[in-house]
């Protein structure tokens, strides 16, 4: 077994990869990454009944693998490029040569992948983060479901500035729905609930715009979406209402929170 760990600032996941299979994926939260390393990398051992000498190679990523150095529990340890660990993981079982992986993490990165050509385009300071802060600073919450389950009960619709609300025609390729600037309506005693479904909308449609003028300019319209937030019961149906606005194809694959783990361990076992 190859055992890949991404490692955050406070969380960390691991999955392991056997005979070409994903095994069981885990992640655990901790104060620090050393802590939420071992933690995780134990229980996963443990919860799996895993001897250690059946592990081959634990492969590391992710900004919070700077701090370890040295071999993890004696067992022969390295560490990948996280993007190239974002291509590899989206890559895997995708059925795409060609796609721009978009790993929607605490910020934004765009990956090119072309066969075995891969490249950082660049990225976005909105993601996940951005939910996260918005959260506490506007809720005084640091349970982000709490904070997506208000966005399901909320209505864009009452704080988007929509096409519908400033042009009595549609405008060709802009339906009535479509966002014409994301809190351009909102008052001073909107509802919570439709703020946050606000902050929801707004951070997935600034990606999904962000996408298309990747589109525009590599000519790449796949798209495979990686990391915590496609997870999000908004995602899908905003990313579907993206794609038929901008023809662009958005792949959410499975197990997209575990992406960059499976691709830590994909860079061990596919090398030539």
């Amino acid at each position: 077994m190859v055992i890949g760990i991404d490692v955050g600032g406070s969380t960390t996941k691991i999955v392991g990869i056997e005979d070409g299979e994903v095994k069981s994926p885990q992640f655990i939260t901790a104060a620090d990454p050393i802590t939420s390393l071992f933690g995780a990398f134990g229980k996963y051992i443990y919860d799996n009944q895993i001897d250690l000498e059946d592990v081959e190679q634990v492969m590391l990523t992710g900004v919070g693998s700077a701090y370890v150095e040295g071999s993890l529990y004696g067992l022969p340890t390295a560490r990948t490029d996280e993007f190239l660990a974002n291509a590899l993981g989206a890559k895997f079982r995708s059925g795409l040569s060609r796609m721009i992986v978009v790993s929607m993490g605490t910020g934004t990165s765009f990956i090119r992948v072309d066969g075995d050509d891969i490249e950082h385009i660049g990225g976005m300071a909105i993601g996940g983060g951005t939910l996260q802060g918005l959260s506490r600073v506007l809720f005084h919450s640091h349970d982000i479901s709490h904070v997506v389950n208000m966005a399901m009960r909320g209505d864009t619709s009452r704080v988007d500035l929509q096409i519908r609300d400033i042009s009595r025609v549609e405008i060709p390729g802009l339906p009535h729905g479509v966002t014409a600037s994301n809190f351009g309506k909102a008052e001073a005693n909107a509802a919570p609930d439709d703020i946050a479904a606000g902050i929801v909308n707004m951070i997935l449609q600034t990606i999904g715009s962000a996408a298309n003028l990747v589109a525009f300019s590599t000519s790449v319209r796949d798209f495979v979406l990686i990391g915590n937030l496609p997870l999000l019961p908004q995602s899908r149906p905003l990313f579907d209402r993206i794609e038929a606005l901008y023809d662009i194809r958005m792949h959410i694959p499975e197990y997209p929170e575990y992406r960059t783990a499976i691709g830590a361990a994909l860079s061990y076992t596919s090398r030539p």
